[in-house]
């Protein structure tokens, strides 16, 4: 059996290198901007329990990277956007 050729260390650093890390009072202070969107993760049962941040958009973990690219046939129009995207669980 093939192993894997890149570890999920190496996969999280890699993604580390290319975004930007907001920490939670800066994130707060963005919660108004209109040019910033926040992406809750979260499945839909945890929102319905815990609640979401106003006007945030809800992007299923497991669909992130099929709607974020616009080659899928998944791709949704809010990631098309030329905005700040604040991914959060």
């Amino acid at each position: 059996m093939p192993s894997l050729k890149t570890s999920s260390a190496a996969l999280v650093a890699a993604a580390r290198a290319r975004i930007e890390e907001v920490d939670t009072r800066d994130a707060i202070a963005m919660v108004n901007d209109p040019n910033v969107t926040f992406v809750d993760l979260r499945d839909v049962r945890e929102r319905q329990r815990s609640g979401s941040i106003p006007g945030s958009f809800h992007c299923p973990r497991g669909m992130a990277e099929f709607w974020v690219d616009p080659d899928s046939p998944y791709f949704k129009d809010i990631f098309g956007q030329e905005r700040t995207f604040i991914f959060h669980c």
